[in-house]
């Protein structure tokens, strides 16, 4: 739901996907996913048919800049188009040592007390003990599914990478963030925004991406 609103401020020449995988809001009720070809499977069948109409990029916030890393991975290795783009935010590197990705074994005390230090929960949830824990559960389902993709990461992707980071960060900070320049052989950019590791809830953000996709380079690429 976070990316339901960026139709409107990303720009006209941008149609906005969002993906919602397992374990999520409607689809609470499935089996998270916590291995990398279950992951690439579930992509392949839901989002690759879409991906083959025309040209596309790829926005990964936390967790999901991994996800979109290895998708897009997974697609060139498959000898599938590249996308014009892939765009990460909020997420260090898969090479660089991260302080969540190694926290799925712990209990539920333990691991909100870790979230809460990176500001990770929202005070809503804290008075709804059933909310907290299937939150918690999806968290640590996250964790170990994030552990997978870092531990899978190979190569840099032969297309731009551009990068996102929050000026006030705690978890991914914006020197640890930049340093996706080494994972392209193609170009790459580096923008810190306004906020703390959830920026992506912000304006400012679809913004940003939208110019950078209307870019007379970029949309050279495309034509």
């Amino acid at each position: 739901m976070t990316f339901a609103g960026w139709g409107g401020r990303i720009g006209p020449q941008v149609s906005v996907v969002p993906v919602r995988l397992p374990g999520r809001e409607s689809r609470i009720g499935e089996a998270r996913i916590t291995d990398v070809a279950s992951l690439l499977s579930e992509l392949d069948e839901h989002l690759g048919p879409l991906l083959e109409e025309g040209p596309y990029a790829f926005y990964g916030h936390s967790l999901g800049a991994l996800v979109a890393y290895r998708f897009a991975e997974h697609r060139i290795g498959s000898g599938r188009q590249a996308p014009v783009g892939v765009v990460v935010g909020a997420c260090m590197p898969p090479d660089l040592p991260n302080p969540l990705i190694g926290a799925g074994h712990l209990d539920d005390e333990s691991l909100l007390a870790l979230l809460s230090s990176f500001g990770g929960v929202p005070e809503e949830l804290l008075a709804r003990p059933v909310w907290l824990r299937e939150m918690l559960a999806t968290t640590r389902a996250d964790l170990r599914l994030g552990h997978a993709l870092r531990e899978g990461a190979r190569t840099p992707l032969p297309c731009p990478v551009w990068a996102f980071a929050g000026e006030r960060d705690r978890v991914a900070t914006p020197a640890a963030v930049a340093q996706w320049e080494r994972w392209t052989s193609s170009s790459f950019r580096f923008h810190t925004l306004a906020g703390g590791h959830f920026f992506v809830r912000d304006s400012e953000l679809p913004r940003k991406i939208g110019e950078l996709l209307a870019e007379p380079q970029v949309l050279a690429a495309v034509d």
